[in-house]
C-alpha cells in the first residue's frame, strides 16, 4: 500500500451496519469450496414475542457438508449453526476492504499486457453493530466430525512408503562430501609418511628453529614430513607449546635448547 491512499467513506455516509461473526475453521474451509454464485447457506432470524431477543441460526448448503478425511473417509459437516449474540460494548469497530485498481489487457495468445497495478483502493464497508459466534449444533454428525479431526491431528507427519521402482526425478544423495574426501586424503597422506630416526627429526627441527623462533604444527609437518602424532611426541621433549599471548598455538624451543639469548631489560 502506498503512503497516500484515498479511503472511500461512502459506507459511513450511508450509516451501514455490519455483523462481526466468528465461525469454526472447518466452516470457512467449506465456504471456500462454493462454486457458481458462491452461495454457502442461509441465515434465519426469528424473534420470539415483542420483548424477546432474536434467535439467529445459519444453515449450510447441503452440497458443502461433505469433508474428505484420511484413508478416503468422509463425514458430514453439521448443517445447523446457531449464533451466540454478543454486545459490541464500548468499542468502535469498522470493516474495510482493499482492492487494487490495476488492470491488464488479455491478448488472443493468452498473454497479458498493461501498465501494471494501479494504486490500491480502500473502502469503508460499515460499522460493526453486532458481534456473534457461530457454533455447530451438537448432533451425531458433529461428533463424527470431531472424531475425524482427532484422527487427523494424531496422524504422523511422515510416513514410510514402499516404492515399486526407483525414484529418478528427485535429487540423488551425494556419495561422499568434500569434507570427508579431504579428511581421507590427509589421512592417507599421513599414513604414507614413514617415521624417520628421532635423531634425524631432531636435526631437522633444530635447523628450522635456527631460522625462526616460532612455528605452528602444520609448518613443522611440512618441513619434517613426519606423522603429526610422532612429531608432537618429539616436540614435547625439546619444545614449549604457547597456549596464549601473541604467538598462541605455536611451538618454540625450551630455553636450554635455544641458540639465541633473550634480551634482558636493564635499568639506568
Amino acid at each position: 500500500m502506498s503512503e497516500k491512499t484515498e479511503v472511500d467513506l461512502t459506507g459511513a455516509k450511508q450509516n451501514t451496519g455490519v455483523w462481526l461473526v466468528k465461525v469454526p475453521k472447518y466452516l470457512s474451509q467449506q465456504w471456500a469450496k462454493a462454486t457458481g454464485r458462491g452461495e454457502v447457506g442461509k441465515i434465519r432470524i426469528c424473534k420470539k414475542g415483542n420483548q424477546g431477543k432474536p434467535e439467529v441460526a445459519f444453515t449450510l448448503n447441503e452440497e458443502l457438508t461433505v469433508i474428505q478425511g484420511i484413508e478416503n473417509k468422509t463425514v458430514a459437516v453439521p448443517r445447523e449453526h446457531p449464533f451466540t449474540m454478543q454486545l459490541v460494548g464500548g468499542q468502535m469497530l469498522a470493516v474495510f476492504t482493499e482492492t487494487s485498481s490495476g488492470q491488464s489487457e488479455e491478448r488472443s495468445d493468452g498473454s497479458s499486457s498493461g501498465s501494471g497495478a494501479g494504486p490500491d483502493k480502500i473502502a469503508l464497508e460499515g460499522v460493526v453493530v453486532q458481534r456473534a459466534e457461530c457454533r455447530p449444533a451438537v448432533s451425531e454428525s458433529y461428533m463424527r466430525l470431531k472424531k475425524l479431526q482427532i484422527e487427523e491431528s494424531s496422524k504422523p507427519a511422515r510416513l514410510s512408503q514402499q516404492l515399486d521402482k526407483a525414484v529418478t526425478s528427485n535429487y540423488k544423495p551425494v556419495a561422499n562430501h568434500a569434507n570427508n574426501l579431504e579428511y581421507e586424503r590427509k589421512k592417507k597422506e599421513e599414513g604414507k609418511r614413514a617415521r624417520a630416526e628421532k635423531s634425524q627429526v631432531l636435526d631437522m627441527l633444530f635447523s628450522a628453529f635456527e631460522k625462526h623462533q616460532y612455528y605452528n604444527i602444520k609448518d613443522l609437518v611440512d618441513i619434517t614430513k613426519q606423522p603429526v602424532s610422532y612429531l608432537k611426541e618429539i616436540l614435547r621433549d625439546i619444545g614449549i607449546y604457547n597456549v596464549k599471548g601473541t604467538h598462541k598455538n605455536t611451538w618454540e624451543l625450551k630455553p636450554e635448547y635455544r641458540h639465541y639469548q633473550v634480551e634482558e631489560k636493564t635499568e639506568k
